[in-house]
């Protein structure tokens, strides 16, 4: 499965247009992980506990997101875009949102 941000991959032919897919990844936060976060938000610096999170989210959501396309018989997912986001639960703690979505297609096979 070629997963990609254009819109057209070079030498390929899309031989149908299958669907918009999408997929959506959330993950709770963590009080240790907050704490940290909020030290280094005083101090400066990066906070590699969230960053590991996010790119663990990206690879999930990509991998949703092929397994969805695949499910339509799809061997390619075009103008892939990932988008990032929290939802507040309570005044204590937030859900972190991860989306992607693209053009589910099928390219002549040789490609």
């Amino acid at each position: 499965m070629i997963l990609s941000t254009t819109d057209v991959i070079q030498g390929a032919v899309v031989e149908a247009y299958l669907g918009v897919v999408t997929a959506e990844v959330v993950y709770g936060t963590n009080a240790l992980r907050d704490f940290f976060a909020g030290i280094r938000d005083i101090i400066g610096g990066r906070t590699a506990s969230y960053e590991r999170v996010f790119e663990r989210g990206h690879r999930d959501a990509l991998a949703e997101l092929q397994q969805r396309a695949a499910s339509l018989g799809a061997n390619a997912v075009l103008g892939i875009e990932i988008d990032t986001g929290t939802v507040n639960i309570d005044q204590s703690g937030a859900l972190l949102l991860i989306t992607a979505s693209g053009t589910a297609v099928r390219l002549q096979s040789g490609r």
